[in-house]
Parts: structure tokens; C-alpha cells; sequence
């Protein structure tokens, strides 16, 4: 095995590192407290550039962390911490009159072990569990509504009965994930490093496999046909959970623009949307690009909303009409009737009739009257 002189001690003084090529390899030389090692620089994990990561003591040694998805690796033998065998490229070192030599090939050759029992295999893998007949709805809820002081949500009363009707009418499966009952961490933007640091399945899902969005992304991509996704309007948005999960899911329309693999697949995406603005087409607008550009097929009418208006304050009088609402009721259900004419057309069958979804004069809220005892009934005395 030959050597070649790299730099002098001089140009490395303790606690410094350096980024080598050596035939075509990048390799990472260390100084640390006077004593020399050189690794792979290249991490086993995704690539990230461990030149950028920080060191420090720790375990049973010196390790250098990855900046892009925190793998670990002992400076002086390329080891992964205690409990895991994977393995960076280990070079020999020389010193002679204060010049500084490393071998022309590693010692150790580096090796990425095998991850048993890897709790995110279902998602490496894309094991979808939709079939040519499945139907599949899932209705994900971003009202941060507090449980322990319970209140009417209108976005989530919704979505309900919309998922009520699906399983009613076409023995649907259905599943509601409530975003708020999920501990899930924000994007922490690893894209903004490297393109290739945004995976699938996500960076933090590898790091967590305990984190809440790793259910969104089994139900969401490998479960559902349908996504039928309910947001209360807060500022003229939808909430900060729906942005908070529309982040990481990022990673899902990565998967496009980087590796031209779509993983959303003859699914269908529509939209309940309510609040106390009358903002609705715009949170409707930037849902439906998104989602599209996740992959997900959307109808002509794909979107239900209702807004008490800018003066309307009157937060009881608001519940109570809606729960009464002509419109509401229709209109849940014909978001789900086109939903599921819209799958079967994706699956092969031909699509006969589109309903709208937009309100109707005759179900506008000023046709509805509250009486004296707070029952909503409508103009023929109806309740």
C-alpha cells in the first residue's frame, strides 16, 4: 500500500480537519490533540459531507456527525457509535519531518450495514394497500381544537359527516386523523443544504420513527384513494397545523421534481374549508396546487366552504346555522359522490356526472331564521 504526502503539520494544527482526494475518493483528515486519522468523507447514510458536521467527544471516542441526518462516525476508526455496525473508510496515516501522509487506498473498506427490522420498511418499500376495488377514505382534521375545553368545530364536524356518508352509502373505509393528537416535529429544512438531503421516507422520519406524520404518510400514500382534508380559516389561512404538515410533506413532491418518481397514485384529494372570513377560494386555491403537485387527482368541484362573513361575530348564532345548513349537508355529501366517481374514473370506469358543490340560494344562511328559543328553522317555519 503506498503513501502520498497530503500537507505538513503546520497547515493542520489541532482541532483543524481537511478535505483530501485521493484517487478519486474524498477523505477526511483530522488533527485531534496532536494525533492524526483520515476517513471517508462521503456519509454512508444519504451523502452528506461530513467536513460540515460537527465533532465532538462522545461514546467511546471522538465522532464526527453528519450534518445532514445526524449519522455518527469515530474519527480515528470510521466506527459507527456503540450498537451499530456500520462502517466509514479508514485510512492509514504517516508522519516524517512534520510532513503529513495518508495511504492511496483505505485499510478498512467502508461498509453501510444492513438495518433490520427497520420500523419504517412499509414506506422504503411503498407497500400500498390500495387495489383496483378498495375504498378508502381518509379525512385528516387540522382544527387545533382543545380537547379538555371541547367546543363545536364546524371544519370538523364536516368532515364527519362526510366520512359518515362514504361508509353509509358505499361501505367505505374510513379513518380520521385528528393533527392535533399527533406529536410530529416542523420541517427543519435539510433541503436547504442539499436537494438530495429531502428523503423518502422523510429525514426526520428516519431519525424518529416515533414521529406523528409517519402515520399521515402510511395512511396518506399507502392507505387512502381518497383525502378528504377539513381546515378552519385562521388570519385568511388554513391553520398551522395544515402548514405544519403540508411542510413535511415536501419530501413527497421532492420525490417528483429530484427523482421523477411519483408516489401518489390514482388518489383523490377535496377540501372542507370554514371559518369566520370570507377567504375561502384562496385557502382552497393554494390547497388544490399543492396537492396536485403532491399527485393527487382533483375533481371540478373539489373544495366545500362555508364563512360567516366579515361582521358576523355572533359565534353561537354561526354553529347553530351551520349545524342546520341545508348547503352543509348536500354539499359534504356531493363532495364525496364526485370524489368517488372521479376514483373510479382513474381505476377505469367511466364518469357520468359531476354535482356541484357550491351553495345554492336557497340555502344561504339569511334563509334560515333562529327563533326566540335559539332552534334554527327556515323561511316555512321548518327546523
Amino acid at each position: 500500500m503506498g503513501f502520498i504526502e497530503v500537507t505538513d503539520l503546520k497547515s493542520l494544527p489541532p482541532g483543524s480537519r481537511k478535505v483530501l482526494s485521493i484517487n478519486g475518493k474524498d477523505v477526511l483528515l483530522f488533527n485531534i490533540d496532536g494525533e492524526i486519522s483520515a476517513i471517508g468523507n462521503v456519509c454512508l447514510h444519504k451523502g452528506g459531507p461530513l467536513s460540515e458536521g460537527r465533532v465532538e467527544p462522545k461514546y467511546d471516542g471522538c465522532y464526527v456527525t453528519c450534518p445532514w441526518h445526524g449519522w455518527e462516525y469515530n474519527v480515528k476508526t470510521g466506527a459507527a457509535p456503540p450498537g451499530f455496525h456500520d462502517q466509514q473508510a479508514l485510512y492509514d496515516t504517516m508522519l516524517k519531518d512534520d510532513k503529513i501522509f495518508v495511504s492511496t487506498l483505505p485499510r478498512v473498506l467502508a461498509k453501510k450495514a444492513e438495518h433490520k427490522d427497520n420500523p419504517l420498511q412499509d414506506l422504503v418499500e411503498l407497500r400500498y394497500e390500495t387495489t383496483r376495488s378498495s375504498l378508502n377514505i381518509l379525512g385528516i382534521s387540522c382544527t387545533n381544537m382543545n380537547e379538555n375545553l371541547p367546543r363545536k368545530s364546524t371544519s370538523y364536524e364536516a368532515l364527519q359527516q362526510s366520512l359518515e356518508y362514504g361508509r353509509e352509502k358505499y361501505n367505505a373505509s374510513t379513518v380520521l386523523l385528528k393533527l392535533s393528537d399527533l406529536e410530529f416535529r416542523h420541517c427543519e429544512g435539510y433541503y436547504s443544504r442539499n436537494e438530495q438531503a429531502c428523503t423518502w421516507p422523510c429525514s426526520i422520519s428516519e431519525m424518529d420513527s416515533h414521529d406523528g406524520m409517519n402515520e399521515v404518510y402510511r395512511k396518506m400514500i399507502l392507505w387512502a384513494d381518497i383525502l378528504v382534508l377539513s381546515t378552519p380559516i385562521r388570519w385568511g389561512n388554513a391553520s398551522s397545523l395544515y402548514y405544519k404538515m403540508a411542510e413535511r410533506l415536501n419530501c413527497v413532491q421532492n420525490q417528483i421534481t429530484l427523482q421523477d418518481r411519483v408516489l401518489v397514485k390514482n388518489k383523490v384529494a377535496s377540501f372542507i374549508i370554514t371559518g369566520g372570513q370570507d377567504n375561502i377560494q384562496q385557502v382552497a386555491g393554494q390547497m388544490m396546487v399543492f396537492f396536485t403537485e403532491l399527485g393527487f387527482s382533483l375533481t371540478p368541484f373539489s373544495f366545500v366552504g362555508w364563512s360567516r362573513g366579515w361582521t358576523a361575530e355572533d359565534m353561537e348564532q354561526n354553529v347553530r346555522t351551520f349545524s342546520k345548513s341545508t348547503y352543509i349537508k348536500r354539499s359534504v355529501r356531493e363532495l364525496i359522490d364526485n370524489d368517488i366517481k372521479l376514483l373510479h374514473q382513474l381505476k377505469g370506469d367511466p364518469c357520468v356526472h359531476i354535482a356541484s358543490t357550491l351553495p345554492k340560494i336557497s340555502e344561504a344562511p339569511s334563509k334560515i331564521k333562529i327563533d326566540v328559543d335559539g332552534t334554527p328553522k327556515d323561511l316555512h317555519g321548518n327546523t
